[in-house]
């Protein structure tokens, strides 16, 4: 009895880690096509990393508007719960 305990919860916790892995896949995917698809931010080169609803950004804009609208953009993103801003502006004056 006391196996198959332990055998459904780890069935039950590994649901939960797939289930997680799928979001952040998702949110991933429409992170990028949102960076990429922006005239002003241009960011298709851009690194999208997400963890557990958290997205980390790294790259190189242009401006430093651009940088800042490249957070907006993602926290736009459903089941997004923060931003790891790293991108680097390229020209920042």
């Amino acid at each position: 009895m006391r196996s198959l305990t332990v055998l459904l919860l780890g069935a039950a916790l590994s649901t939960g880690v797939a289930a997680q892995s799928s979001d952040d896949g998702r949110i991933t995917d429409e992170v990028r096509r949102r960076l990429a698809g922006d005239p002003d931010v241009k960011c298709g080169a851009c690194e999208v990393d997400t963890v557990n609803g958290i997205v980390t950004i790294r790259g190189t804009v242009d401006k430093e508007k651009f940088r800042a609208k490249a957070e907006k953009l993602a926290k736009k993103v459903k089941g997004v719960k923060g931003i790891t801003n790293e991108l680097k502006v390229k020209n920042p004056l």
